[in-house]
């Protein structure tokens, strides 16, 4: 059964930086796009960042410059780090597998004060 785990995320200030750590579990996913998506509140799910098999990057606008994602194959770890956090990013923050998607995770909440 697949599992993907999200954690690191918070409460900071506009300005301050996370990083979000996701762990997939049950199959590997180290050949295939992996992507994380946020969800604000009312909003659709979005893909903010993928990071392609052999770490190829593409950022919707809203992170471009300031969100970096990364993977480590060895641990089926995605990461994605995030700079000069405005209380726009507020939103729940997913990883899935983009080119085949499992069951979504729990999600783990950033919100960014003003």
């Amino acid at each position: 059964q697949v599992q993907l785990v999200e954690s690191g995320g918070g409460l900071v200030q506009a300005g301050g930086s996370l990083r979000l750590s996701c762990v997939a579990s049950g199959r590997s996913f180290s050949l295939y796009t992996m992507g994380w998506y946020r969800q604000g509140s009312g909003e659709q799910r979005e893909l903010v960042a993928s990071i392609t098999a052999y770490g190829g990057t593409n950022y919707a606008d809203s992170g471009k410059g300031r969100f970096t994602i990364s993977r480590d194959n060895a641990t089926n770890t995605v990461y994605l780090d995030m700079y000069r956090l405005k209380p726009e990013d507020t939103a729940g923050y997913y990883c899935n597998c983009v080119s085949f998607p499992a069951g979504w995770g729990q999600g783990t909440q950033v919100t960014v004060s003003s």
